[in-house]
């Protein structure tokens, strides 16, 4: 698979049905479970979601994903499937009226994924996968790249590149640290503007992924989810267009990423917080 790249740049701000991503812009909101566990357990979190989203009066896109393809462990659960998934994310989409995202890990599940979503998401381990960026691009869906943990934020431009040159100008880009030594990420805030300036896309702020130990509990990764809002407000005073939050009802019982995810029930305090600091933030830039 080619691409002839232009000059073509990356759209300043990036809408997602009615949410406006812009690093200059109101705060907006990408949340939702890590793993797609089932219909009913989908809508009972998205319609939670969309009620807290209602009542602050911020932007929401619901995230979860269909097939965790990069667990630490073979026997690890991986999620119920594309098939299965699909009629799910419609559903979202149309009775509760929410944007949807999740990941796609091949080429081949990019134009059937994005007959049922929003937006694409490229996993950090993929960001430089040349053919899943096109894949992706060539949807005219919305693309999330979140950058490798391996990556200095300046070789987002790169990839970036690689999807506005396929003729897709709406691109977000999402932080989620970078490794340091062993089971360990750290978040460097300068990476932030940085990514901004260097990509001219919307920058996202990935809170609770920033916080896991990769691999951490030998066959699983760990988390340290006290440190999300610590995190989360460090970045939205810095200045992004969003936050990523992974949520659940019960996340020491979830399938997948429970360490790092915020409870359900502390999902609202935290995103009222973030929205104080980036009004704050922004209203002095």
């Amino acid at each position: 698979m080619t691409s002839h790249v232009s000059a073509q740049a990356a759209a300043p701000v990036v809408a997602v049905g009615s949410v406006q991503f812009g690093n200059h812009l109101p705060l907006q909101i990408i949340a939702g479970p890590c793993q797609l566990e089932s219909r009913a357990h989908a809508l009972e979190v998205a319609s939670a979601l969309k009620d807290i989203a209602g009542r602050l009066k911020v932007g929401l896109v619901y995230k979860t994903s269909f097939d965790k393809a990069n667990r630490t462990s073979a026997s690890a659960a991986r999620g119920i499937g594309l098939a299965q998934a699909l009629p799910i994310f419609a559903e979202i989409r149309s009775s509760l009226g929410l944007p949807v995202l999740t990941d796609v890990h091949e080429a081949s599940q990019c134009a059937e994924v994005a007959q049922a979503v929003d937006v694409l998401q490229i996993p950090a381990f993929l960001c430089r996968q040349t053919d899943l960026l096109l894949a992706a691009a060539a949807t005219g869906k919305v693309v999330n790249v979140k950058k490798g943990q391996f990556l200095a934020p300046w070789d987002m431009a790169n990839v970036v590149t690689k999807i506005t040159g396929a003729g897709n100008a709406n691109v977000l880009v999402t932080e989620r640290g970078a490794s340091f030594g062993y089971n360990t990420l750290v978040s460097d805030m300068r990476a932030l503007p940085i990514l901004a300036r260097t990509t001219g896309a919307p920058v996202i702020f990935d809170a609770t992924h920033s916080v896991q130990q990769p691999g951490g509990k030998g066959t699983s990764s760990g988390g340290e989810r006290e440190f999300v809002p610590v995190l989360a407000r460090a970045a939205v005073a810095v200045g992004v267009a969003g936050v990523f939050i992974e949520t659940h009802p019960d996340p020491d019982r979830a399938p997948s990423d429970g360490p790092n995810m915020v409870p359900l029930r502390d999902f609202e305090s935290l995103v009222k917080r973030l929205m104080d600091f980036d009004s704050l933030a922004k209203t002095m830039a």
